[in-house]
Order: structure tokens, then sequence, then C-alpha cells
């Protein structure tokens, strides 16, 4: 009986040691997915204020691209100069044709006050002559288009044409990037939201130069992660780093406040 006995707890025992290894494993919780945040480097990427893409609006020979890759423009300035000889040609026939049709209407408009021509064809040479500005301006529209102006100030980013090459429109010629102030995008945990607020300044130092710059937060994300508890930051170099362009990155020193207090 005894025997029986010690064979039952050795046997329960084993069945409470393999139930308790079957059991699945939970996820971490919420607040260790944050510590675990808040103690990895924090990286951040540098990236232009503002950057674009100019496309063709006609299909034309490019005559001239004035500014080299890498080369800085200012607002205003011709980047792109189309060959627009067939559409100055067109103007000029559009306004031969709009003088021919004026002419028409005056010579109706004096035959109508002697009543010799009839109010219809008074009204069509009116016609004609409204139909022959409307070409005008077209045409005065394409030859717009024949000259493509930086929209800001910057840099050339990328030239994907040539010159003397034929494009189509709609095809991509210049990416162009505002490197007037570069910011950064980083991820914090959420709860540094009790001490970190818009204009708050920190540290980040570029893997690139191996030096730190003074940065300030400019934007907080609208919303937080609930997974993560962690919030995406939108922040500014605070002053002008010649030695800094647009895709460098670096490591953002940012303390906590309670860190920082001690």
């Amino acid at each position: 009986m005894r025997l029986n006995l010690f064979v039952v707890c050795i046997a329960m025992a084993a069945g409470a040691a393999s139930a308790q290894t079957s059991l699945p494993k939970t996820p971490p919780a919420p607040a260790a997915t944050a510590s675990a945040l808040e103690t990895r480097e924090i990286r951040a990427q540098l990236a232009p204020r503002r950057f674009t893409t100019l496309a063709a609006e006609i299909g034309a020979k490019i005559n001239r691209l004035p500014v080299p890759e890498g080369g800085a423009f200012k607002a205003g300035q011709v980047l792109i100069q189309f060959d627009c000889s067939l559409q100055q040609a067109q103007l000029s026939k559009a306004k031969a044709a709009l003088a021919g049709a004026d002419k028409t209407w005056q010579a109706n408009k004096r035959l109508a006050d002697l009543n010799s021509i009839g109010k219809v064809e008074l009204d069509i040479s009116e016609a004609e002559v409204l139909k022959a500005q409307a070409e005008v301006a077209a045409n005065n529209a394409v030859l717009g288009k024949c000259s493509v102006a930086a929209p800001f100030g910057g840099r050339i980013a990328e030239q994907k044409v040539r010159e003397q090459q034929y494009v189509q429109p709609g095809q991509a010629l210049l990416e162009i990037i505002d490197d007037s102030a570069l910011e950064l995008e980083f991820i914090v945990p959420s709860k540094w939201l009790a001490w970190l607020k818009v204009g708050s300044g920190f540290q980040v130092k570029i893997d690139e130069t191996g030096k730190t710059y003074p940065a300030k937060v400019q934007r907080i994300a609208a919303r937080v992660d609930p997974v993560s508890q962690s919030v995406k930051l939108n922040a500014m170099i605070d002053g002008r780093f010649p030695e800094l362009i647009s895709g460098m990155s670096g490591q953002v020193l940012m303390v906590p406040a309670e860190r920082a207090s001690k």
C-alpha cells in the first residue's frame, strides 16, 4: 500500500510539472514594452522641410537645364527651358486668324449699320472673333509652360533628364528640395508627453560628421500608438550648419525629465 501511494504521488507531481511547462507564455506587459523603448537608442534622419518633383506639362525638347545636379537656386529662378519654336509658330498663326476675323467683323458691323447684311451673318462673324481669341489665349498658355521656375529656393536633388532630350507631358524632370531648414522625425515613449512640449530643446549626434547639434521639437503627432505606447515627434535643427545635408542620420540625445532631475 505504501509503495502504491508513493507511485501515485510521483505521477501527480509529474503531471503538475507537465501542465506548468505546457502553459502558453503571456506577452510582455505594455509597461515592459515602454521600458524597452526608453532604454533603446533613439534614431532620426535629416529630411528637407519641403521637397517636390517637377514634371513636364507639354511635350517638347529640353533646351537648357541651367542649374546642375546638387546646385542651389532661388525661388522663381528658371530651372528648365524647353524648345517651343513650334508652339510660337502656332501662336503667330492664331494671332493672324484673330486679325482676319476681327477685320471681317468690323466690316460686317458697318454693313449692318447700312442694313446691307443680316443679323445672322453679323453674329457669326463675331463668334469667329471670339473663337480666334480663345485660340490665342490657349497658345499663350502653352507658351507659358515652356519654362519651369522654382516654386521655392533650394537645391537640385536629382536630375532625371538631360539637355536636348524630348520629354512627354507628365514626365518627371527634376527632384528639388528646400534645405534651408532640416527636419528630424523619431519616436519616443508616450509618457514623455508629461514633460515634452513643442519648443523643447535637445541634442542630436550625426553619424556622418561625428558632431552634436541643437534641435527643437516643432510638432507632436495627433495620436499615441496604444500597442507600443509611443508617439512620433517632428523636430528641426536649431541653426544653419553647411555640413549637414538631407539623408544624414544620427542619435537623438534626449534625457527624460525624471532622469535629468537625478
